[in-house]
């Protein structure tokens, strides 16, 4: 197996494509990271990009002003009309003044004690969700994927924004779609997302309720300085397009734990242990394998090595939470794990570190309590272990979870 590779610099080299890259992500970074702090990520028609693979280092980049993200950090899917575009440069592409300002007024609406506030209206969303998965079995079993982790995200931010019962299932679809990543049906979601949210934003301007959009109308600088209608349109797409993180996590939470029996055990005994549960399993199995590429705005040297002013270089969160430098006996999961600095980087780190990291904790701690609570027999059914990963190199995601209930 060609997964790591002697470069000519001495930095390993991982081949994006090879199988073993796709089968066990952890292995292959965490082999790279015990031989070098930095290693080149290789694949064809790929520009070679830099990765960090040590925590320490990975977390240094993230905070580093000198590394910024660009729309060349980003691909846009083909085929998104025209009248959308002004609504798909998010925050997460916006650097210094510009994200500095947007961020001050949108995150007093993603701090913990909202998040806490908002808890009591995700949970009858788990509950709708459970009720109705004996409908969806088929020969004994049940897609968790497809028919609760899926659905959940995209029900929360419906309800976070506001947008009324009747178009709920519809947007379903386009969480589904969504959460699929890029094809035909993502890019088909995209202008009836940006005609929903615009409609939500007419909405609570004239009629202010009880939503995300309503706070985000309200909220105002010191100097002034308001969210226009074009702005909040585009953060509700980004809540669409980051806001899927929970859909991956839950799936893959679910599917760690029924394969640790003695952790699920634990947990089962004392769900008081779930809030750090959550931590470990986003540590241990959190979807983003790597994060969005930076370039640097002049010549940088990490680890040893020059990277030069405008080359694309990421962080292999896979590599980092799985450090030992950081974390003992990294390889093993284990839901007692104490919390402690620095802590995984499962929602990044500095400037751009996840607004929503407190939302998909919740949602993902009131999902699997429910689903503890409510499913005791639950298993993993037979078919499963074929359904596998699907072959991305940047997502940890499950193509299927079929369940015994």
């Amino acid at each position: 197996m060609t997964d790591v590779r002697p470069a000519e610099t001495g930095v390993p080299e991982i081949d994006l494509t090879d199988p073993e890259v796709l089968r066990d992500p952890a292995a292959v970074y965490g082999r790279a990271r015990e031989r070098s702090p930095l290693a080149r990520l290789l694949a064809p028609g790929m520009r070679p990009m830099w990765v960090l693979t040590r925590h320490e280092g990975a977390r240094a980049m993230l905070g580093d002003p000198r590394f910024r993200l660009s729309a060349d950090s980003f691909t846009r899917p083909a085929g998104i009309p025209e009248h959308c575009l002004a609504h798909m440069r998010t925050m997460q592409e916006m650097e210094g003044p510009e994200h500095t300002r947007l961020r001050g007024l949108v995150s007093p609406a993603f701090t913990a004690r909202r998040t806490a506030e908002f808890r009591p209206r995700i949970e009858p969303i788990v509950d709708n969700l459970l009720d109705e998965l004996p409908d969806h079995a088929e020969d004994g079993s049940v897609d968790l994927l497809a028919h609760f982790a899926r659905p959940l995200p995209i029900g929360v931010i419906c309800e976070l924004v506001g947008i009324p019962e009747p178009d709920r299932p519809r947007w379903r679809e386009y969480g589904a779609a969504v959460a699929a990543g890029w094809g035909q049906a993502f890019a088909d979601a995209i202008p009836g997302i940006m005609e929903g949210a615009e409609a939500a934003v007419v909405h609570r301007r004239a009629e202010p309720g009880d939503d995300l959009i309503s706070d985000l109308i309200r909220a105002q600088a010191d100097d002034g300085d308001r969210l226009g209608d074009t702005e909040l349109v585009t953060f509700v797409w980004h809540l669409v397009l980051a806001g899927q993180t929970p859909t991956n996590l839950i799936a893959n939470a679910v599917d760690t734990l029924l394969r640790h029996p003695d952790q699920l055990a634990a947990l089962r005994e004392d769900p008081g242990l779930m809030p750090q549960a959550v931590e470990e399993l986003t540590r241990w199995c959190g979807p983003q394998l790597l994060t969005i590429p930076r370039h640097p705005r002049e010549d940088v040297e990490m680890g040893g090595v020059l990277i030069r002013e405008g080359e694309p270089v990421t962080a292999a969160i896979v590599s980092a939470n799985r450090d030992p430098r950081v974390f003992a006996d990294p390889d093993r999961f284990d839901i007692g794990r104490a919390p402690g600095a620095p802590g995984h980087l499962g929602y990044a780190h500095g400037p751009h570190f996840c607004l929503g990291a407190s939302l998909a904790r919740a949602q993902t701690e009131i999902a699997l309590t429910a689903l503890l609570r409510r499913l005791p027999d639950l298993a993993l059914a037979g078919a499963s272990h074929g359904a596998g990963h699907i072959p991305d190199p940047g997502t940890w995601r499950l193509a299927a979870l079929p369940v015994t209930l």
